[in-house]
């Protein structure tokens, strides 16, 4: 997708969703954009809302800044379709249309000009438009990844935390049954019954990822989307040192040699300056990729993109850069490959925005039970691929309801997404294209190593399906459509190394532009500065599994670390 440039400039849209003022605690009579903040935080998504909830707990006055406003109906979300008029949930709050989302939003989306990329541009962040997938990272990401400080024993606490707040099931629909599960008993009889996977429950034992089968894991809450709206944010509005501002532009960090003293923003279409207080803290937490960009026009980054900044931007004043080659660098993104998979035992089902079937509306809608209770993922699995050196790499597969695409109107078709994940030797870059943060060419496949990995995995468990060809497809069992069963290592990895629409497609779990130990120290602290934090999925190691639990963990660690090191 194609954006317009314009990285300074809010939308008219943007000032409108100011209309969340409801969410802000008190009005007091102070104008808040005046008053000195003990933290600002930059972004009320997954991460950000964490920190901000962990922070203003523990004393600190604490203000949270949304570019995007109202998602989920607790939050003044409106934006659903006609059969959940007569509710308070918004199509935020409903599981099963988190697809939806994909064919556009009015008020849930990054507009142009914010980032070059599919990014929510609301409150809860990309929790509030991904399928809520919810799987703790195995203690050997933490060990094998991460610097001292941040080790599997290390974030033990964080990760109790964050479950005490946020369960964590397998069970979604509130009559206790599961739903759409052809594709699971057909993936069941072909990863179990014939590779020999252990079906396990995947987060009671989360250090379990080779050869692991199981159904997956959700931040669902009664049947609704859970994620930090729905936990930490609740916590945090009643305290009346905490203030949630949606509608605000953040343009840049306001500092003197890496000592920030407060956020330049644009609020109700004109430039402000919002204050630290003395000893006070900025935490950026808008995104892997929206991050250090924000960073970058702040003149913190690498040499050369501050020298190729619009000389309208702070980053022009050099004498006041921070260089730091590090923010940016490192960009992941998990490669996905859609295979398409046909069985005769198979009935497909795709849920509809506009018209559900009449019982399965009714079904959510009076009991939160049914197909819309969930994000139609039936079954997870995952396995590792050795390498020569000693090192490993990470593959990740789920299942869903129905065929993609080409595929889309059969009846006897789902789709399994498998992706590369932990182990990775590709990354990219976060630029600026038009001064617009933007994810740089080689993320994806740009180390044959990666794309090889993935093949031999895929040809692995083809073994294990029945002969078939997608012209005289398998009388029992499951059928590969768009790459054939027989197909060798060297054919598979040429089909997943091409870019098409099954192939090369982003998932959009992106990370680790701004890493712990090169970007940001053991304490989220940007390196060369004295109180500028990151602390968002921009400082992960690439996860053996999606980010969503390892960011809300991060996000649990970095607040511990920041209000360890406050001096203040």
């Amino acid at each position: 997708m194609k954006l317009p440039a314009s990285w300074l400039l809010a939308t008219t849209s943007l000032y409108a969703l100011a209309s969340a003022a409801p969410l802000l605690h008190g009005e007091d009579e102070t104008d808040w954009t005046r008053q000195g903040w003990d933290a600002i935080i930059i972004g009320a998504g997954t991460a950000g809302i964490v920190v901000a909830d962990r922070l203003s707990e523990a004393g600190k006055k604490t203000l949270l800044l949304e570019i995007g406003g109202p998602s989920y109906g607790i939050t003044g979300g409106t934006e659903k379709p006609a059969w959940l008029s007569q509710t308070s949930l918004s199509r935020v709050d409903v599981p099963g249309l988190y697809k939806s989302i994909f064919n556009g939003s009015q008020t849930l989306l990054c507009p142009p000009g914010i980032v070059n990329s599919y990014q929510a541009c609301t409150i809860g962040g990309n929790s509030a438009i991904n399928a809520g997938l919810f799987f703790q990272p195995p203690a050997s990401d933490w060990d094998t990844y991460f610097p001292s400080g941040w080790k599997s024993a290390d974030v033990q606490s964080a990760t109790a935390k964050l479950l005490a707040k946020q369960k964590s099931v397998t069970k979604y629909s509130r009559d206790g049954k599961f739903y759409l599960q052809t594709g699971y008993d057909a993936a069941k009889a072909w990863l179990v019954d014939g590779a020999g996977f252990a079906n396990i429950s995947i987060n009671d034992d989360p250090n379990r990822k080779a050869n692991v089968f199981g159904r997956p894991a959700y931040n669902y809450i009664d049947g609704q989307r859970g994620g930090p709206v729905r936990t930490h944010l609740q916590d945090a509005l009643p305290r009346s040192n905490f203030r949630l501002v949606t509608g605000v532009r953040v343009q840049r960090v306001e500092h003197f040699r890496g000592v920030a003293t407060g956020v330049r923003a644009t609020v109700n279409g004109g430039g402000v300056s919002i204050p630290l207080a003395f000893g006070g803290r900025v935490v950026v937490s808008a995104g892997a990729i929206a991050s250090p960009g924000l960073l970058m026009h702040s003149g913190i980054g690498p040499q050369d993109v501050l020298a190729s900044l619009n000389t309208s931007t702070a980053a022009a004043n050099r004498t006041n850069w921070v260089v730091n080659p590090a923010i940016g660098d490192g960009l992941f993104d998990n490669p996905n490959t859609f295979i398409e998979l046909a069985g005769p035992s198979i009935r497909s089902y795709t849920q509809s925005y506009d018209n559900p079937i009449p019982a399965d509306r009714d079904l959510y809608l009076k009991n939160r039970s049914g197909p819309y209770a969930f994000a139609s993922q039936t079954s997870v699995f995952w396995g590792y691929v050795p390498n020569s050196d000693g090192s490993r790499t990470g593959v990740q597969g789920t299942i869903d309801s129905s065929g993609y695409n080409a595929y889309a109107s059969r009846n006897d078709t789902i789709t399994l997404n498998i992706y590369g994940t932990s182990g990775l030797l590709s990354s990219g870059k976060v630029v600026l294209s038009n001064d617009v943060p933007t994810p740089s060419s080689g993320v994806y496949y740009a180390h044959p190593q990666d794309g090889m990995n993935v093949a031999k995995f895929i040809h692995a468990i083809f073994q294990h399906l029945p002969d078939s060809t997608p012209q005289t497809p398998a009388k029992t069992g499951l059928t590969p459509l768009n790459i054939p069963r027989r197909s060798t290592v060297q054919q598979i990895y040429a089909y997943i190394t091409a870019p098409s629409a099954y192939a090369v497609g982003s998932v959009q779990h992106w990370s680790s532009s701004c890493r712990i130990g090169r970007c940001v120290d053991v304490n989220t602290k940007v390196i060369g500065t004295t109180n500028i934090h990151v602390v968002d999925a921009s400082i992960l190691a690439p996860l053996t599994v999606n980010p969503q639990f390892g960011t809300m963990v991060a996000a649990e660690k970095g607040a511990e670390r920041i209000l360890a090191t406050w001096r203040f």
